[in-house]
């Protein structure tokens, strides 16, 4: 009988053998996304895990168990134990740039609050939800290329500019936020209508990023050209990342030329991602980042399952082997790189 293919949280990898940073998580989002996992289980094996089994049941038969809800203590805690110990959680909607904000605040002085920095903005995706104003009805929104139909939210009452402009308060009042993200474009799940809405919400961002001197964290979704345009037309921030990057070696190369940082997620171990692994390739090592973008994108071979930033490691180790050098080299280059963009934590 086949095994049951498991949904829960994959095993801790084996320690990395120097520290590493996590460029990009949602620790926000870790906690919701758990509670709505359900692993898949011989009841046999559910037992042995101490869960509650129906009574009767045979011990081949398949159960449903709920999975493990990690608080953000346990979240930095798992990470820490692989050598995972530094990390910049990314706020991109009103209530997480809000959420953010308290977390670093009220974990000011603490060890959870020394493994952590922040990156606040208003999402891509969020933008034209917010640019339809106050008196947005359902009837006004624009399905884009993903087919779904998106959801307005409370937030969404907020304007715009408004939105940004809150972006901005937090900003200058949490000397813990170091960059303006995730922020960019996206061209997957935005309609014709929603595209120069987006345009101007990151033109907005860039801005801000250069008149308060901090790093840009970019999300480019089917829109490399797009955000290349505004980057080389309005001037890119001094360190401008390209957050789980998703390009190709000739996208890599202009990224390269003007400076820009290339931030590698899951995906470069996904075996299908060969120009992904190319454009790696073309990067000067101390311009590359690593990051989990945290519950998503969980690397090979646990992909579909939870993710969280004790999994960098497998990502680490991919570049490693890609790029040809040191495990250890790439945890020193890398976290070396992500301390000069975004400063002492």
């Amino acid at each position: 009988m086949p095994k049951p293919r498991e949904r829960g949280w994959p095993a801790a990898p084996e320690a990395l053998p120097a520290v590493a940073v996590d460029n990009h998580t949602h620790l926000d989002a870790i906690a919701p996304y758990a509670q709505g996992v359900r692993d898949r289980l011989r009841v046999a094996e559910a037992r042995r895990r101490g869960y509650e089994v129906p009574a009767g049941a045979d011990d081949m038969d398949l159960v449903e168990v709920p999975i493990r809800v990690p608080s953000v203590a346990d979240v930095v805690a798992d990470a820490a134990s692989v050598g995972v110990t530094r990390m910049v959680q990314v706020g991109c909607d009103l209530d997480a740039v809000r959420w953010t904000d308290d977390l670093l605040n009220e974990t000011a002085g603490t060890a959870v609050g020394g493994a952590l920095l922040g990156a606040v903005a208003i999402h891509p995706n969020e933008a034209p939800l917010h640019g339809l104003g106050p008196d947005a009805a359902e009837d006004r929104l624009e399905i884009g290329p993903d087919g779904l139909l998106p959801t307005l939210e409370p937030r969404h009452a907020t304007s715009l500019d408004d939105a940004i402009a809150q972006v901005a308060a937090v900003v200058r009042a949490n000397p813990r936020i170091r960059a303006i993200g995730e922020t960019g474009m996206d061209l997957f799940r935005t309609g014709p209508r929603g595209v120069e809405i987006q345009r101007a919400s990151f033109r907005a961002h860039v801005a801000l990023a250069k008149e308060l001197d901090l790093a840009l964290q970019i999300h480019d979704r089917d829109a490399h050209q797009e955000v290349i345009d505004v980057l080389l037309a309005d001037g890119a921030p001094e360190r401008t990342v390209f957050h789980c990057f998703s390009g190709d070696a000739e996208m890599a190369r202009i990224a390269r030329e003007q400076g820009w940082y290339l931030s590698f997620a899951g995906p470069v171990s996904f075996a299908a991602n060969d120009d992904l692994r190319a454009a790696l390739r073309v990067m000067p090592l101390d311009h590359v980042m690593v990051e989990t973008d945290a519950p998503f994108l969980t690397p090979h071979p646990y992909r579909g399952r939870p993710n969280a930033p004790y999994l960098l490691p497998h990502t680490v180790r991919t570049v490693a082997e890609v790029r040809g050098v040191p495990l250890d080299e790439v945890c020193r280059v890398t976290s070396s790189t992500a301390q000069r963009v975004y400063g002492d934590w």
